[in-house]
């Protein structure tokens, strides 16, 4: 059905912190609003607070019409223990929810109970699609090459998926979702371009309205229409009518202009008071001199020097009168930007990493047999679908995986700097900064915590457990290592996913900057542009065979 969501000022915080205050927000059917701002700024906070999932501190949040339904796709795809694949994306679908409802009214109606409730019910779970969801599912999972690549069907195990497959199975939930309105919370991670391709063309067809929270910014540009930007240096909420590169530019333009206003204002303020303070000097020494000249016998000098000290009262007291009706202008505040530089060490041998027939067997998938080498100062974008070996590439030429063909080494002197797609240097129990710590030992505690700082990681973050950390947050606690750390083999699996877009421009200029040899697997189209590469490999997976095409 048509639906409309409407927000009306909404405020919430976080902590002590106050995220945002004020806010209105229409979305109405075809609407496809991008959520926009730095990590913390409360993007999934409103996401919650707008799908009933989370409580705003004030304001409130309506449906028209009341019955429609509202789907939340959370960015970090929970994987439950003894789920299915076909189960996963009946939770994902709101088809779980809904035929426990329709059983408990069914049973309450064969009690006696409610008749209207089990029809409100009924309705509910025919317009989420539940009556045909498993030929449905079948038929997607299939269209987008997942249903394949299992051996179970769809009754294989979520936790038995690859992150590839993963990442497929949570598009397949999007792409068979029926929601009257869909919020999306960083939907492209993790999707190969196939998929990306495939998403696009799903939000720019609905119907229903959409809040999506995306990094992506080729995404954003082909698919919002409005863009909503939690701006938290400033505490202000601005909306933008428009697509994405016409958020940019009307950004630009209202701060410069804020700018200008502010000192326009300063100006003005600062130049009535020195004048009002000239006046009180010259009040001031009109009394002193008054006093100082005043004789019994001579009335007309004080009373002259009176009357001219009253004079400049007055006018500093209009002065003053027009300093007090300025409009105040708020001076605008900088936005925190992480700036940062990649630890380069001594280079490496001549040859970084070399393959000679390599053949590596995960389960049913090989991948090989593989001839390549890397040399010094190569910079390299890996790209491919889902599930072609990307990452599986990547271990073998670090020697995590050891192949069970032919050779694989690493040459001399490499030292590697990883981030990968899980974070996984901060995900335990330990303390993000016993984490970060651990990995530069020399290092004393006061600069470890620094050097959080910096990223963003603040005293509210360093004593946390680091596997208590938002994805944003682990993947700059990976890149304050990158710094922390002299590397002269960069490898990024997937570096984008949960940064913010002023943290992505910050990495791409330091990529631009590094010497050493690097290795960036990536499906950001836009960073693809950005970062400059001497060579690319394209990895292809068919019939559960990895190649490596160097183009």
């Amino acid at each position: 059905m048509s639906a409309t969501l409407l927000a009306r000022d909404l405020a919430a915080g976080h902590g002590d912190r106050q995220l945002f205050t004020g806010l209105d927000l229409v979305v109405a059917p075809g609407d496809v609003v991008g959520l926009v701002g730095a990590n913390g700024a409360g993007k999934s906070t409103l996401l919650k607070i707008l799908a009933g999932l989370g409580e705003a501190e004030a304001g409130q949040v309506s449906l028209s019409p009341e019955q429609a339904t509202v789907g939340y796709l959370p960015q970090e795809h929970e994987r439950r223990a003894g789920e299915t694949v076909l189960e996963f994306l009946s939770r994902r679908c709101g088809i779980t929810a809904a035929q426990a409802e329709m059983d408990a009214t069914a049973e309450a109606l064969a009690n006696g109970g409610d008749g209207d409730a089990y029809s409100v019910a009924l309705e509910r779970w025919l317009a989420l699609g539940a009556a045909d969801f498993d030929e449905r599912a079948e038929q997607v999972t299939t269209e987008i090459g997942l249903a394949t690549g299992l051996v179970g069907g769809l009754d294989t195990l979520m936790s038995a998926l690859s992150g590839g497959q993963a990442a497929r199975a949570a598009l397949a939930s999007l792409l068979l979702s029926r929601y009257d309105v869909i919020l999306l919370d960083e939907p492209t991670n993790d999707l190969d371009l196939n998929g990306l391709a495939r998403l696009e063309r799903f939000v720019t067809e609905l119907r229903s309205g959409v809040v999506v929270v995306s990094h992506d910014r080729e995404f954003l540009t082909r698919t919002v229409t409005r863009v909503v930007e939690l701006d938290l240096a400033q505490q202000q909420v601005s909306v933008y009518g428009g697509g994405y590169e016409a958020y940019l530019e009307e950004r630009e333009v209202a701060r410069r202009h804020a700018r200008e206003a502010y000192e326009e204002y300063a100006d003005t303020k600062s130049g009535l008071e020195e004048r009002a303070r000239t006046q009180r000097n010259w009040m001031d020494k009109g009394v002193r001199n008054a006093r100082r000249k005043a004789t019994d016998n001579d009335k007309f000098v004080p009373n002259f020097r009176a009357e001219s000290a009253e004079k400049q009262a007055a006018k500093a007291r209009q002065t003053q009168r027009m300093i007090e009706r300025l409009d105040v202008v708020e001076e605008p505040r900088k936005e925190w930007q992480l700036k940062f530089e990649i630890a380069a060490a001594a280079r490496s041998g001549s040859v970084v990493a070399t393959l000679d027939q390599a053949v590596v067997q995960r389960g049913e998938f090989r991948l090989g047999p593989l001839t390549l080498q890397i040399d010094w100062a190569d910079r390299i974008a890996i790209t491919g679908p889902n599930g072609s070996g990307k990452t599986t590439l990547l271990s073998l030429l670090l020697g995590r995986v050891e192949p069970v063909a032919g050779r694989a080494s690493l040459g001399s002197g490499v030292v590697v700097g990883e981030i990968d797609q899980a974070r996984s240097a901060f995900t335990g129990d330990d303390t993000v900064a016993r984490a970060l710590g651990a990995q530069v030992p020399d290092w004393p505690d006061a600069e470890v915590r620094t050097l959080l700082a910096k990223f963003g990681l603040g005293a509210r973050h360093v004593l946390r457990p680091a596997g208590t950390l938002s994805p944003g947050e682990r993947t700059r606690a990976g890149l304050a290592l990158l710094q922390a750390r002299g590397v002269n083999l960069l490898v990024l699996d997937e570096p984008t996913n949960h940064l913010d877009l002023p943290a992505i421009e910050q990495l791409e200029q330091a990529l631009e900057s590094f010497n050493g040899t690097l290795l960036l697997v990536s499906h950001d189209r836009r960073m693809l542009e950005a970062v400059r590469v001497t060579r690319r490999f394209a990895v292809a997976a068919v019939d559960g065979v990895g190649t490596v095409r160097e183009s």
